[in-house]
């Protein structure tokens, strides 16, 4: 979720300089409501509709469902499933590609639609993605975002600058954040407690005790959550003194939530990247990973980093020792703080 959010500027910025052109992405299907609404799914003519508050940035998105091929790896059905996603690559007729993940699965998806022009990093994060490339660009941009304008501008050929990021706006999702917030004008907290691994993740219990202090406060916390199983998001509930409602939900009730948020506070996690693309105030919770090059971007943000904290992209599971050294009244006071600024400015 987070590489995609991270990449949307630079399409942002590429779809504003040429409105004209068709862009396509590569996804896993997970993330797709970050490019067109639910509600478009399953229209016949999805695929070339064209452009709206549905599905504002891209012409069309190609499935690419790996973590699924990752469970069933050498199965018939898998080969079935990437003979057709080669046929429909090759039958949409890309000028060029640009590999904006830097990975050798997005790499080997990129090859498959034999663009006349392919574009990844010199140094990309998974360095056998590299041999895929027709052409290499080393992007010299300390954050990640602005990395993207670099790689996709050099593939076009243009200087591109970090554009504001237009989401799907699902009317479905919609009504459901209006009954979720019915009868409640309070502002509200968002809580994102989980993260990619162990290591990135502020223990629960402590956002059940942050969740507790916005409570005396007067802010209700909602807490985001895959399912209603969710063991991190179930904990800040319990923790949080009843001041804490656990919100299981989808991509796209995920974005009607965020737009809605006075206040959102996560590690490096979607969620968070999800609040800095529409604009909504951030408390970041910095350990292992650099905050320099993932942290929120684009909004008014208060990162959160203790000085022992190294980059270790390592997948351990054990929260990292200098996240550990944040406090609960740290990121109390920042919530506050934001949320203070920002008063009048949120719909709720």
């Amino acid at each position: 979720m987070g590489d995609v959010l991270h990449a949307m500027p630079a399409v942002s910025a590429l779809r504003e300089k040429h409105p004209e052109w068709m862009i396509g992405w590569a996804i896993e299907p997970a993330w797709r409501e970050l490019l067109q609404a639910e509600s478009e799914v399953n229209d016949v003519a999805w695929k070339f509709s064209g452009r709206d508050s549905r599905r504002p940035l891209v012409d069309l998105w190609t499935s690419v469902p790996t973590k699924e091929w990752k469970r069933r790896p050498v199965s018939l059905s898998t080969l079935r499933d990437i003979k057709a996603l080669r046929r429909e690559l090759l039958g949409d007729r890309y000028d060029i590609c640009a590999d904006m993940q830097g990975s050798v699965r997005s790499a080997v998806v990129g090859r498959m639609a034999r663009a006349r022009e392919f574009v990844g990093p010199a140094e990309p994060r998974e360095a056998p993605a590299a041999w895929f490339y027709r052409r290499k660009v080393r992007v010299n941009a300390a954050h990640v975002v602005e990395q993207g304008c670099e790689l996709l501008g050099a593939s076009v050929g243009e200087t591109l600058k970090p554009a504001k990021v237009t989401l799907p706006v699902d009317p479905a999702a919609e009504q459901w954040c209006d009954a979720l917030l019915a009868g409640s004008r309070k502002r509200f907290a968002l809580m994102a407690p989980t993260a990619g691994w162990g290591a990135k993740e502020w223990p629960p219990e402590r956002y059940g005790a942050v969740a507790a202090a916005l409570g005396r406060a007067g802010i209700r916390t909602l807490v985001n959550a895959a399912s209603t199983e969710d063991a991190a998001g179930r904990r800040v509930v319990e923790t949080s003194g009843g001041s804490a409602t656990l919100v299981p939900c989808s991509v796209g009730q995920m974005i009607s939530v965020v737009r809605r948020a006075a206040v959102v506070i996560g590690g490096d996690t979607g969620p968070l990247h999800l609040a800095a693309a529409l604009e909504r105030p951030v408390v970041g919770l910095y350990g292992p990973t650099d905050p320099a090059r993932n942290g929120p971007y684009g909004t008014q943000a208060r990162v959160l980093r203790h000085s022992s904290s190294r980059v270790d992209h390592a997948r351990n599971r054990e929260t990292e020792k200098g996240l550990m050294q944040i406090t609960v009244d740290e990121v109390v006071e920042a919530a506050l703080e934001l949320m203070q600024a920002g008063q009048g400015k949120v719909k709720a």
